[in-house]
């Protein structure tokens, strides 16, 4: 009978702190099981923004690269890439 009596004896202290535990773990677990979640969610978002990024990317580096095609070309008269330049505003000769 001595050791019921000692098992429902439980302070106020000890029931606090393991309530102050339990609500710690709660705030810390709840962001990560949120980031899990939304992360799922915007995967398919993630991989059409990536996907225009790249476009832009190329886009930026042909134009890069047609722009010296096209300098190197009036200073010198000869191309120094592979691929002939295209000219949007003519040729001058």
């Amino acid at each position: 009978m001595n050791a019921i009596i000692k098992s429902d004896v439980i302070s106020r202290r000890r029931v606090l702190s393991f309530m102050g535990l339990a609500a710690a773990f709660g705030l810390a677990a709840a962001p990560t099981v949120l980031a899990v979640s939304e992360a799922e969610g915007q995967t398919i978002g993630m991989e059409r923004r990536q996907e225009r990024r790249e476009g832009r990317h190329q886009r930026r580096d042909d134009r890069r690269t047609g722009r010296t095609e096209r300098r190197e070309e009036r200073r010198t008269g000869t191309t120094t890439g592979a691929a002939p330049a295209a000219t949007t505003t003519g040729s001058a000769k």
